[in-house]
């Protein structure tokens, strides 16, 4: 099953700046998913962010933010952000029937999140390199759970690349620039 960026929706999980110093891959998930958060605004692919409760684990680091519209970022105290009736209501909206998750803690809340998805009917794609937990082990467990569940694990280029589907055109010029 294939990605398509007309079909899709990011959800960003979580990447918050208390939480995100204690992740095993801090970096490689804050750099893969600026890549995923371009690519989806150059391709016209919504975007909803998630902050688990923001007055305890900060908001989303700068890094992100900076590239999020406020209207983008919700607010939740449940792990899954499906079971968030604001951030599940938006997602419905959105009428898209595939989401591609990134975030953190791979084995909480994008976990959840990702379990959710499937129950509810969605293609699930997890960006295994825009994922991390506190320990590998966790992160790994959390990936094959996931796998074992009928998400599909993508890494940040599939996602792209499939996004784009074809080469020659500006968008392909623009994100394949990314891709370092």
């Amino acid at each position: 099953m294939l990605m398509f960026a007309a079909r899709s929706t990011l959800l960003v999980v979580d990447i918050q700046q208390r939480l995100l110093p204690s992740m095993a891959t801090p970096r490689a998930v804050v750099d893969n998913t600026a890549v995923l958060v371009r690519a989806a605004q150059r391709l016209h692919v919504p975007i909803l962010a998630s902050e688990q409760y923001p007055r305890g684990l900060g908001p989303t680091v700068p890094d992100l933010a900076q590239m999020l519209s406020p209207d983008q970022v919700v607010e939740k105290l449940h792990f899954s952000c499906i079971g968030d009736a604001d951030f599940a209501t938006r997602f419905r909206a959105l009428a898209r029937p595939q989401a591609i998750v990134a975030g953190i803690e791979a084995h909480v809340c994008v976990l959840q999140t990702v379990e959710d998805l499937l129950a509810n009917g969605t293609e699930a794609f997890v960006v295994e390199d825009a994922t991390s937990s506190r320990t590998e082990r966790n992160h790994a467990a959390a990936m094959t759970r996931l796998r074992e569940a009928g998400a599909r694990v993508v890494t940040t280029e599939m996602v792209v690349f499939e996004w784009l589907a074809k080469a020659g055109t500006p968008e392909f010029k623009e994100l394949s620039a990314l891709i370092k």
